[in-house]
């Protein structure tokens, strides 16, 4: 049978084209047949089959064509599974013991701020009694002394505001257990009020008082005003 289509299909052909000279649709198609019948895994011409995928366009002159535009990028997936816990942290440090305060484990909180509501003279300690600020109560506005609970350095800072008019000056000093550890004036020049003001760092032990008193001169008041304040607060301790 394979013996008499090789024979007969090529006459076949022959003949057609034979007939139909100028007709070369004929002979292609026919040729078609053939190779499909006996040649099934040979190449196909060209408009004989559709390709699966277009092939990209090609530059005439030979150039590799550059890509278009990326487009935005895709709607996110829904999230994935939870994943297993980390492991547990360290440790924390303990709290205050019996013992007390342990530095490296525990900072307490220590400050105060204060007006001065009544005017002094002569050379009374201060009694900032307008108390606003008060952390831990240290602060003693009866007596205008702060008592140190626990050593360490200590911020303090004071302005005091001279009542002037009679050509006299004011003095203000800041002391430590009676001693002075920082000193102000204001001088009534010109008959007008004026400030006496100083800051200090002082490293103080437990029981420790520091207080504002007057060397002389008056103090301005001011009710609730504070034109006058004294503060102060713990930055480190031992």
């Amino acid at each position: 049978m394979v013996l008499i289509l090789l024979v007969a299909i090529p006459l076949l052909v022959h003949t057609t084209k034979g007939r139909n000279t100028g007709n070369a649709g004929s002979h292609y198609e026919m040729l078609g047949t053939c190779r499909m019948v006996c040649d099934p895994h040979g190449t196909s011409q060209p408009g004989q089959e559709l390709t699966a995928v277009s092939p990209l366009p090609q530059d005439p002159s030979g150039k590799k064509i550059k890509s278009g535009i990326r487009g935005p990028p895709g709607i996110p997936g829904p999230p994935g599974e939870q994943g297993p816990p980390g492991k547990p942290g360290p440790q924390g440090p303990p709290g205050p013991g019996p013992g007390g305060y342990s530095p490296s484990l525990y900072t307490p909180k220590i400050a105060f701020y204060a007006g001065l509501r009544k005017q002094h003279e002569g050379n009374e300690i201060l009694k900032f009694d307008d108390v606003v600020t008060n952390v831990g109560n240290y602060y003693e506005p009866s007596t205008g002394k702060f008592t140190c609970p626990l050593p360490g350095i200590y911020f303090f800072t004071y302005h005091v505001l001279m009542r002037g008019g009679d050509g006299t000056s004011m003095w203000a000093d800041l002391k430590k257990n009676g001693l002075v550890r920082a000193s102000a004036i204001a001088q009534d020049a010109d008959q007008n009020y004026d400030y006496a003001s100083n800051s200090v760092i002082l490293h103080l032990d437990v029981g420790d008082e520091v207080c504002v008193q007057l060397d002389g001169g008056k103090v301005h008041g001011g009710n609730t005003n504070k034109y006058s304040t004294f503060s102060g607060f713990l930055i480190y301790p031992d």
